[in-house]
């Protein structure tokens, strides 16, 4: 790359992206008589407990494993009894900086979120009713729960306690935040010249604010079996819509899509380049132009950006359970 192709790379970044991605994240901070630590704790031991699952099989953390960024790795996920799911497994990294949550937006709240795959008879198929019994017949469950909320074992206190948890799971330090903080040696020549071409490219517009996620709904014409926001609404428009994935920890978080449809970050932006259809077999017409006049030389560069947005992600590991 030019000495002026990189002053070029590093002034449109420094404008568009500083002032998109430069917020501090938001971290909880226990109150003074230690309740959000307590529940983040007694969160992280529902987490990894197989009891919340309606065979006493599964965990939150088979889905979401630590090592592998809080996804599974998989195209699509695997729900109860071992059958495969129509969605792809998203990362609970930085969970915590969103509005909405899962792919369809039918949840509002984490606390909302949590309870959602306990009960659902594809996923982990646990009655709450019958894990409040299950656990409460714990002794080391109802002690911490005691000394958490002040209550027995109850349905809204898993979901707080898995809430409390999932908000602690916010990485840090990534190249590109190091870059924002002053360090310009945090970025190889290709990233910043990737970074000039993600804004120039139009990709900032969706993917912004520090979770590098706008939290809204488009059709991209990936996928046209799974009806995705348009079933929870009830609106046509919102038909085989689907919530911005964030870009944090993106290049650890395949396969992409809500499908899982694309291996590897240069299909997905290739997808972009060229392959967004014009209308969903409805007639419904698609919320995103493939970008037909950019080079595919520009793939590697934005790619080699994406992968300076890996951070340091907070050390999980499986507790010992009562």
């Amino acid at each position: 790359m030019s000495p002026s192709l990189t002053a070029a790379a590093a002034f449109g970044c420094s404008l568009a992206c500083v002032a998109a991605l430069s917020q501090t994240p938001p971290v909880p901070s226990p109150s003074d008589d230690g309740t959000a630590a307590k529940a983040a704790a007694l969160g992280k031991l529902l987490f990894f407990d197989p009891r919340l699952s309606g065979d006493n099989k599964m965990s939150c953390a088979t889905c979401h494993e630590p090592e592998k960024a809080f996804t599974d790795g998989l195209k699509t996920a695997t729900g109860a009894g071992g059958k495969s799911l129509k969605r792809n497994t998203q990362s609970l990294l930085n969970l915590g900086l969103y509005s909405v949550y899962f792919w369809d937006g039918r949840a509002i709240s984490l606390e909302d979120q949590a309870l959602a795959p306990i009960r659902a008879a594809d996923e982990m198929n646990q009655d709450p009713d019958e894990l409040v019994r299950e656990l409460s017949a714990v002794p080391g469950y109802v002690q911490r729960f005691q000394s958490a909320f002040g209550t027995g074992v109850t349905k809204e206190g898993i979901a707080t306690a898995l809430a409390a948890f999932e908000r602690i799971l916010v990485t840090r330090n990534s190249p590109f935040d190091r870059f924002l903080a002053g360090d310009k040696s945090a970025l190889s020549e290709e990233a910043l010249e990737g970074c000039h071409l993600f804004k120039d490219a139009g990709c900032i517009r969706c993917h912004s604010g520090h979770a590098l996620t706008d939290s809204k709904f488009y059709r991209l014409g990936v996928d046209h079996r799974d009806p995705g926001r348009g079933a929870i609404t009830g609106n046509k428009r919102e038909m085989y819509a689907f919530r911005t994935p964030s870009l944090r920890e993106v290049a650890r978080t395949g396969p992409y899509m809500h499908d899982g449809s694309f291996e590897t970050l240069e299909q997905v932006v290739q997808f972009y380049f060229r392959s967004t259809p014009s209308a969903s077999p409805e007639g419904l017409t698609i919320d995103f132009e493939p970008l037909m006049g950019r080079s595919f030389s520009e793939i590697a560069p934005i790619v080699a950006f994406l992968d300076l947005l890996t951070g340091e992600a907070p050390k999980i590991t499986p507790p010992r359970l009562p």
